[in-house]
């Protein structure tokens, strides 16, 4: 007899209210997977965006949203040998993270990081990977230089300040409201912009031009922020919540010898996102662990109302991070 557990499916393509809660058929670990009794999962833009049917999965991956959790490890597949049953982690997942238990490679899961809670474990990776490998990998974000994230509120920006504050870079924070830029500057940013009294562009031009920009906002904000780079600058596109297609004069990259790239991480290999998981064990779980960075906590919903999560998420309201309790 196949053994159930309770999930968030994705009804049909809509608005939050399509997320049902389901009985789905419990995972099981193929060769080089963990399955974790899920106890929080993380909630993210992706989710969202999978959620209107922006965003499918990659192949073989759930249908189900989540790509972040915190729990203990239920089963292992073969050639699993670095966890055991009953391990404490934190994990970042191909989908499925919205259910009482889900299956991920072994590689992309870290330890709960000492003194850290399951609550705050579940909000580390798709954030923490994500920082990682836009601002200083492929950013590659240098101490001194000045900085330049937009929604520095979210679980995004207010992870990129403090890695940004520890590495020795000079923060500067894109933010709707008063509240925000308060949150912002506890955590070490340099400087708050709240967008609708300021023009950062302006701003940064009078401090020199940004040499980074982590920028998920896309549309108008492009050229924008090419204009707000200093020479030899790189702008790192994450996401388009203002759309992905706008008129950009490329002479400038050449004059000014300007850099654009950006990512999405779901859609790279198993092996790129181990890659990374290995990095952050290295350079930012001992940061995480004494206690210099850590996850900025909005709020938390039981699973059973993952739809309501989604509307505080997509309201603009949170600073820091929302939750789901699963267990």
């Amino acid at each position: 007899m196949t053994e159930t557990m309770r999930a968030v499916e994705i009804s049909e393509p809509g608005g939050p209210e399509v997320l049902k809660i389901a009985e789905r058929p419990r995972p099981t670990p193929g060769p080089g997977q963990v399955v974790i009794r899920v106890h929080w999962a993380g909630v993210n833009r992706p989710d969202a965006l999978q959620r209107a049917g922006n965003y499918a999965p990659p192949p073989g991956a759930s249908d189900l949203p989540g790509l972040e959790a915190s729990g203990e490890i239920a089963a292992l597949g073969e050639g699993v040998h670095d966890w055991k049953v009953g391990d404490k982690v934190c994990a970042l997942l191909p989908g499925g993270g919205y259910a009482e238990y889900v299956a991920t490679p072994a590689a992309h899961c870290l330890p709960v990081p000492a003194g850290m809670d399951m609550r705050e474990a579940a909000c580390l990776p798709e954030t923490y990977f994500t920082v990682w490998t836009n601002v200083f990998m492929r950013g590659a974000l240098k101490a001194g230089e000045r900085f330049l994230v937009h929604g520095g509120a979210s679980g995004i920006g207010t992870t990129a300040i403090q890695l940004a504050r520890e590495f020795g870079a000079r923060v500067f924070a894109t933010v709707s409201n008063q509240d925000k830029a308060a949150a912002c500057a506890a955590l070490g940013a340099h400087r708050t912009i709240i967008y609708n009294d300021e023009d950062f562009v302006e701003v940064m031009k009078e401090e020199g031009g940004a040499n980074l920009i982590l920028d998920m906002v896309g549309g108008l904000y492009i050229p924008r922020n090419l204009r707000a780079l200093a020479d030899d600058g790189r702008l790192v596109q994450i996401a388009f919540l203002q759309g992905p297609k706008v008129e950009v004069n490329f002479a400038q990259l050449m004059t000014r010898r300007l850099t654009i790239t950006g990512s999405t991480l779901r859609p790279q290999s198993d092996l790129a996102k181990a890659e990374i998981a290995e990095a952050l064990r290295e350079h930012v779980w001992p940061l995480l662990e004494a206690g210099k960075v850590g996850p900025v906590m909005d709020s938390e919903f039981p699973l059973e109302k993952a739809s309501e999560a989604h509307a505080r998420m997509e309201q603009g309201s949170n600073i820091g991070k929302i939750v789901l309790k699963v267990a």
